[in-house]
């Protein structure tokens, strides 16, 4: 079962309040450039695989991690826009057998298309959904087992997205948003292919979007 987070609860909360909000805003469509910031959490899912080594078969246990975000996008329609998600190096501790750590560290830039269905109107509150790609890089592996090596290769895979705006004035909004990131990366311990890691997190931020 995943762990609710403080962006999380920041999420539902902020989604709460956006259904009483009001409805008088300037018109929120094509043309807006905008970012959103705030903390993100990568929530892994549970069972990340099983690596095949010398040592026998590793269980895989990747934690979650919080860390500052941002997405840079464009309204090229009242209802249709494109976002890329970007952040600063998210780093994992991994459980191997529930005992052995490892570690690494990843980037997850995100591209979706996004449709605003209130896209055009008034509307303090405008919710929107996402599909599109992610490709994640990693770097900086280390375990915790003498004389080993632990390697992920990088990983594109599909993301589905879910996100709010609270119109706060012309410029200015509350977001809270999710992403569904498919991230398989297939894994090298001690310089023999092992098997694949499924990562598979739920990516949820809460913070701010700006407007331009």
């Amino acid at each position: 079962m995943r762990k609710f987070t403080l962006p999380t609860l920041f999420a539902a909360g902020l989604a709460a309040v956006a259904v009483t909000a009001s409805t008088q805003a300037m018109a929120y469509g094509q043309g807006d450039f905008f970012t959103r910031f705030g903390a993100a959490n990568v929530d892994p899912k549970n069972d990340n695989g099983t690596l095949d080594t010398a040592l026998g078969e590793l269980a895989v246990d990747v934690d979650d991690e919080t860390q500052f975000a941002f997405t840079l996008g464009y309204r090229f329609h009242d209802k249709l826009g494109v976002e890329l998600l970007a952040a600063l190096p998210f780093e994992h501790d991994i459980a191997l057998n529930d005992g052995n750590i490892a570690s690494t560290k990843h980037l997850p830039p995100t591209l979706t298309l996004q449709y605003y269905p209130l896209g055009g109107t008034e509307s303090r509150v405008q919710p929107y959904v996402g599909a599109g790609i992610n490709y994640t890089t990693f770097d900086d592996e280390t375990v915790d087992i003498e004389n080993v090596s632990l390697d992920l290769d990088d990983s594109w895979g599909a993301a589905g997205q879910v996100g709010i705006d609270l119109l706060i004035d012309d410029n200015w909004a509350l977001n809270a948003a999710a992403w569904y990131i498919d991230i398989d990366t297939d894994a090298t311990v001690a310089g023999d292919d092992a098997g694949t890691v499924n990562i598979d997190p739920l990516v949820v931020m809460g913070g701010l979007s700006y407007r331009f």
